[in-house]
């Protein structure tokens, strides 16, 4: 089938795209394509439409057709070709007897990989939420090691470990969350393999195909990835300056019931939000009358800058519907991957299981020099230097945007953490700048890619905290200069309505 524009052939292509579903539109758009290449409706070498073409046909807005093309290109199921179009490049093509891996491996729940790097010229990449290896205590880091290396038990540290975790560290760890009055009495600890993989086991645990939950929007795409592969469809709750939108939460949990909700309660991923304590409040209080559980995801909770720390949502909860996840990741080593969670023991019994079954066993030398890297006061001193890096490059960030971005440019301000959340002036589309930003040694990562129900094509993630603060400010010079250049070749592309005679 040759997908011409002609009207007839059209409409029996055209897509049933549903304004109403929480499914974005550019995912239905993509979804549609994806399965008339997979399917080989559409062949290798033939040509798709023109975004501007489809979007009129379709009556969507040319940002929505462009992500769906750029999902399809970085999933290898098109090609774009400078000056000729977009062509489909993917399908299978089975040898005789021989097995299908594109079948096999036939996925509809991936998402666009992010902008690749370094690339030529690089000023700043804004693209991951990392901490700098700059700041690593090496020397710090190898006086663990050696301490954990001269231990008399070593043999035993280098043993298979218990699926719980490195058992003096799961204790340490169950010591400061029963002091920070974190673990109620009926409470367990679980040491998993970072906050992924605690969200991993609970959607294992808790989700079958089908079942919906409730996550924030714009969401982090390691969470949306990974509840989307398990089959569930995901509710997007607006996030604002007080983090999620509690007043929309209730309804939402009213009429659908998600299988839980999850949430990160300090510096939101990407917006760089936090609830503030009414909000945490009003989310428990909905969450109880709902009987839904929740999962709070406090990854950043100790990268705080500025301002007076909020209790967690575990600490607010009287009642046990909440789960906490928290990381060594963000203030240590984010290689190391420790993290963990603490809820209801008969939750946490059946995440062991879940985790036996997939790892079976622990490992447990990093986990010994983790906590020999804490308890010696190595990780306190370190976690200071930190946050006082940190509080520099937000400072950076915050004064460069103001500085070097144009009027009309919004952007959050947080109190910690390694993200902001930026929304260009209209009618600009983040995704469309980034080439041009990126063949002037800037990246950041497009709204898109956070998008669960609502798709802001104007949005864009800066990461900073990987980012010396003079990097921070050339580079967002170089993005301010490339929005206002935009958006003046923009007002005059705008041209006047021609009068009515």
């Amino acid at each position: 089938m040759v997908w011409m524009m002609r009207s007839a052939q059209a409409a029996d292509f055209a897509p049933n795209l549903s304004h109403e579903s929480e499914i974005p539109l550019y995912r239905q758009l993509y979804e549609h394509i994806a399965l008339r290449i997979r399917t080989g409706e559409l062949g290798r070498g033939e040509r798709l439409p023109a975004t501007r073409e489809l979007a009129g046909l379709l009556g969507l807005n040319r940002t929505t057709v462009s992500a769906a093309y750029d999902a399809l290109e970085t999933d290898g199921l098109i090609t774009g070709q400078v000056g000729r179009g977009s062509f489909v490049t993917g399908g299978t093509e089975p040898s005789a007897g021989g097995v299908d891996w594109g079948s096999l491996l036939d996925r509809a729940d991936a998402s666009p990989a992010g902008p690749a790097g370094p690339f030529a010229n690089e000023i700043a990449s804004f693209v991951m939420s990392r901490p700098s290896r700059e700041l690593f205590p090496l020397d710090d880091f190898r006086a663990s090691c050696q301490a954990v290396l001269s231990r008399p038990d070593l043999g035993s540290i280098l043993q298979l470990g218990s699926p719980s975790g490195y058992e003096p560290l799961r204790r340490h760890l169950m010591d400061e969350a029963r002091r920070q009055s974190l673990a109620r009495p009926g409470d367990d600890l679980l040491i998993t393999n970072g906050c992924q993989q605690a969200l991993d086991l609970i959607g294992r645990v808790l989700l079958r195909p089908g079942d919906t939950v409730a996550v924030e929007d714009p969401v982090y795409p390691g969470l949306k990835n990974l509840l989307t592969g398990l089959g569930v469809q995901l509710i997007g709750i607006p996030v604002g300056a007080d983090g999620m939108d509690t007043v929309h939460l209730e309804r939402v949990l009213e009429r659908e019931r998600p299988r839980f909700l999850v949430v990160t309660s300090n510096f939101q991923n990407p917006t760089g939000a936090t609830l503030s304590l009414p909000a945490r409040r009003a989310l428990l209080d909905a969450a109880r009358a709902a009987r839904v559980p929740v999962v709070e995801n406090d990854a950043y909770g100790e990268l705080r800058y500025q301002g007076e720390p909020l209790p967690a949502l575990k600490q607010l909860d009287e009642h046990g519907g909440t789960v906490l996840l928290r990381s060594f990741s963000k203030v240590s080593f984010p290689g190391l991957r420790v993290g963990w969670v603490v809820g209801p023991k008969p939750l946490l019994d059946r995440l062991r299981q879940a985790k036996e079954s997939a790892d079976l066993h622990t490992d447990q030398l990093s986990q010994a020099v983790l906590l020999d890297f804490a308890q010696s006061g190595r990780l306190e001193a370190h976690s200071a230097r930190i946050r006082q890096a940190g509080a520099a490059r937000l400072a950076a960030t915050l004064d460069s945007c103001r500085r070097y971005l144009p009027a009309g440019t919004r952007y959050t301000q947080p109190q910690g953490g390694m993200n902001l959340w930026v929304r260009l002036p209209e009618p600009l589309d983040a995704g469309e700048l980034l080439p041009r930003a990126q063949k002037e040694g800037v990246a950041y990562l497009p709204g898109r890619y956070f998008a669960v129900s609502r798709l802001d094509a104007s949005a864009l993630r800066l990461s900073f905290a990987g980012l010396e603060p003079e990097q921070i400010r050339n580079g967002l010079a170089v993005l301010g200069r490339i929005v206002a250049e935009e958006l003046g070749n923009a007002s005059r592309r705008v041209e006047p309505s021609s009068a009515l005679v």
